[in-house]
């Protein structure tokens, strides 16, 4: 179970707002997002359980961007958990220095690959027990890895996903844990995963940390933070980025077009010149 473990502390609350209003008001901004963002998915690239599992150690400080142009060297070199618990450090450190932290990453990377090896065959488990106990991960990867790789709910509080539940008012915590307990409080699990993408594609390209578009946000009347940023739409709408950045009508149209695709699309929009 992905959830937080039953008989810990609800956060502060908005004092106006009743749980059954902030459900039903959270629930429309979930509804919204979707309909804004239908090809929302993992921005991390990966095959399998393993390769998620070591992006998102990697991602870390760092962009999925720069990421995702890193792990096909790793796995190109070290295919499996194997083969990664035998790297030499130096090559090991050599590929991630673009991602930062590359001692420290690495050490994690190899630890955590050595005790899948030897505690789980080589084999990514798919128990969030299991998972927090890995070097290099907590709840935040652990939950991405369940809710991507595994199909197992979750809910993934990055940077990008505390910033905006406290702006929507779902929480008024700092703590990764318990922004994710209040927000589970508030949404059925089957919804987990993919609110968790659609809040963070939201993050990025409109609800800044310094200067958020409030003029052109999709859930501005359902937002207690409206005016945080710039409400002008037209102001606003310059200040929007990715594939709502003025000049990318193609590339949202695209995604617009093929959800399914989503993810493909992304990848071949990175490689093309800028």
């Amino acid at each position: 179970m992905a959830a937080p473990k039953a008989g810990a502390v609800a956060g502060p609350r908005v004092s106006s707002e009743s749980l059954l209003a902030l459900k039903r008001r959270a629930r429309r901004i979930n509804k919204a997002l979707a309909e804004k963002y239908p090809y929302a998915h993992a921005e991390l690239d990966f095959r399998s359980p393993l390769e998620l599992l070591v992006a998102t150690v990697l991602s870390a400080q760092t962009t999925d961007v720069t990421v995702n142009q890193i792990t096909p060297l790793i796995f190109a070199r070290y295919p499996d958990a194997r083969s990664l618990a035998e790297a030499d450090p130096a090559d090991m450190e050599a590929i991630i220095k673009p991602t930062g932290f590359f001692r420290a990453k690495t050490r994690s990377l190899i630890a955590l690959a050595m005790r899948l090896v030897d505690e789980y065959d080589g084999v990514v488990p798919g128990r969030l027990e299991d998972l927090v106990t890995l070097p290099g991960v907590g709840r935040k990867t652990a939950n991405v890895v369940l809710g991507n790789a595994f199909g197992i709910p979750g809910i993934t509080v990055d940077t990008h996903f505390g910033r905006l539940a406290r702006r929507f008012g779902w929480t008024l915590s700092e703590d990764p844990v318990q922004i994710e307990f209040d927000v589970a409080e508030l949404f059925e699990p089957r919804d987990w995963t993919m609110l968790s993408h659609r809040v963070v594609f939201h993050g990025r390209r409109v609800c800044h940390s310094r200067k958020p578009a409030c003029g052109a946000c999709p859930v501005a009347n359902l937002c207690p933070s409206y005016g945080l940023g710039e409400t002008d739409p037209v102001k606003a709408a310059k200040l929007l980025k990715y594939e709502l950045a003025p000049g990318n009508e193609a590339l949202l149209e695209k995604l617009l077009a093929e959800t399914h695709r989503a993810a493909e699309i992304r990848m071949e929009s990175q490689k093309r010149p800028q």
